[in-house]
């Protein structure tokens, strides 16, 4: 199935599948907003036999069609280590045939030796953080790796046996150009990745980012981040990448089936400090700070934060929200129904931002999600 077809974003809703926080970091990043720790390596072997007790204990379900290792800076965490936390996700609820099991790494961290040890623990998916491919660009985002970092990365991956590999790169860092942002798509094309993600760099609160902005420091142009959105999406397409997700991209075959699910509305579960899980109609999140996690699981305790389940009227808009996101958009239903009915609903279907195919609401000017996300949230409730 193609990436943006209709087929694969419902058949997503019946995967199931398990997201591992893994918080460590060589230094956290100006931007970064993420649960995210620095200088504490020296907790990763907690961190391993706390979040494989705490698969261990959870409930029987279903085998998983995705596992997502996401942080954090997973590759920081030794091959045996990732490969026992995977190792405990099978034993407890089994892999599908054919799962995606997916890391995030930086390239600085990437050796043949770790490739080919996930390789041999059961991965096949990683996403490396290149982020760009200009020198000063990768500074300003206080990045480590330099741009021969990622070449060297992908190359690895493909020599030890990953079936997909991903870059992620953001654009509008103040004092980018666009022609170092069309550079860097095309040297990011150049490598011949099966999958891309495209960020426009936001400022949140609490970031350094945040702090120097607001003590003078240029920001984010969001007219500059348009031009190099729709720059970028016109020269993916050209390279034969389909946009399926308002920031991501793949060939056929290639897709995120960790993030299909979580946008069709599918269940997942979450371990590790400060991951989301969603189980049986609600929504959970686990205790935030690496040393209380730690110390919650230790004393046999489950580490849950917090948990969420949602009327009838918010679970639908909340379908519509992660659905829209799509390109292959979302089944109407009756909140796209209201939303067509709605006055502020009204113009953006007028305007073509919104638009309906059949029994399907989509939205044509991604760049533009965030104005249908805010008339969806306006919605009064309806009876679903």
């Amino acid at each position: 199935m193609l990436p943006d077809s209709v087929e694969l974003a419902e058949v997503a809703a019946e995967w199931s599948g398990v997201y591992v926080h893994v918080p460590f970091c060589a230094r956290i990043c100006p931007y970064c907003d993420f649960n995210v720790v620095a200088d504490r390596d020296s907790l990763q072997e907690r961190y391993e036999r706390a979040v494989r007790s705490e698969i261990l204990a959870e409930d029987a379900w279903r085998p998983i069609a995705a596992v997502a290792f996401g942080g954090g800076t997973p590759s920081r965490l030794h091959a045996q280590a990732l490969n026992a936390i995977l190792e405990a996700v099978g034993a407890r609820f089994g892999l599908v045939e054919g799962a995606e099991v997916s890391l995030e790494a930086n390239p600085e961290d990437w050796t043949p030796d770790l490739a080919e040890a996930l390789i041999g623990g059961g991965f096949n998916r990683v996403s490396f953080g290149a982020q760009s491919f200009d020198p000063v660009v990768l500074g300003a985002l206080g990045r480590l790796h330099e741009p021969g970092d990622v070449e060297q990365g992908v190359a690895d991956a493909r020599r030890a046996g990953f079936k997909s590999v991903s870059l992620d790169l953001i654009f509008g860092t103040p004092g980018e150009s666009i022609a170092s942002w069309q550079a860097t798509v095309e040297q990011a094309i150049a490598l011949d990745p099966d999958h891309l993600s495209l960020y426009a760099l936001t400022v949140e609160r609490g970031t350094a980012l945040s702090r120097s902005i607001a003590a003078g420091a240029p920001s984010p142009d969001e007219d500059d981040q348009a031009d190099k959105y729709e720059m970028a999406q016109a020269l993916l397409a050209a390279a034969g990448y389909l946009r399926y997700e308002v920031s991501n991209f793949a060939r056929p075959g290639h897709a995120c089936r960790y993030n299909l699910l979580t946008w069709a509305q599918a269940e997942y579960l979450g371990f590790g400090p400060g991951a989301h899980g969603h189980r049986s109609g609600a929504r959970y999140r686990t205790i935030h700070r690496l040393e209380a996690y730690l110390e919650a699981v230790e004393a046999g305790r489950r580490p849950e934060q917090g948990r969420d389940r949602s009327d009838s009227w918010h679970r639908e808009q909340e379908r519509l929200m992660l659905g829209l996101r799509r390109a292959a958009g979302v089944v109407a239903g009756c909140g796209g129904e209201a939303l067509e009915n709605d006055e502020w609903g009204q113009r953006l279907f007028a305007a073509g931002i919104v638009v309906r195919r059949g029994e399907r609401i989509v939205i044509d000017q991604p760049l533009l999600g965030d104005e249908v996300v805010r008339a969806v949230l306006a919605l009064p409730p309806v009876e679903c």
